[in-house]
């Protein structure tokens, strides 16, 4: 029965294909969905709002979002620890770690006069695994 081997090696080949895909399925992390976040009053909102002036967004900002790294305009007073309570507190997530930036101010010329362009404050907010912020665009 040699003329019909072939089909017996194509039956096993099926079958390494098939426990090599299950073994992808099994390493793959199971998905958390994000916490149930409280209300928050208003008076927290103010102190939310004392620290985090906006979301930053541009096209890197863009693409650390795929990396759970989110990036918000910041005020200059405020520390990594307000941030990352006023984040939480904010989305209703974990956070994991915060690096603050300091964007210095730059000259500027506009019709022959010297000037600066503002500089300013932001941090990137890195989240825990399986969280994430729908807000931002992706």
């Amino acid at each position: 029965m040699g003329i019909f081997d072939f089909l017996k090696k194509k039956k096993v080949k099926e079958e390494k294909v098939e426990a090599k895909a299950l073994k992808k399925a099994k390493k793959e992390t199971p998905k958390t969905e994000p916490v149930e976040r409280a209300p928050v009053r208003k008076r927290d909102m103010r102190e939310i709002y004392k620290i985090i002036k906006e979301p930053h967004i541009s096209e890197k900002a863009t693409q650390l979002s795929d990396e759970r790294k989110y990036t918000f305009k910041i005020y200059s007073r405020a520390n990594k620890i307000q941030i990352e309570k006023a984040i939480a507190n904010l989305y209703g997530i974990r956070v994991k770690d915060v690096k603050i930036i300091n964007i210095k101010s730059k000259k500027r010329v506009l019709r022959g006069i010297e000037g600066r362009k503002a500089g300013h404050r932001k941090a990137i907010v890195t989240l825990e695994r399986g969280e994430k912020i729908e807000i931002l665009p992706h």
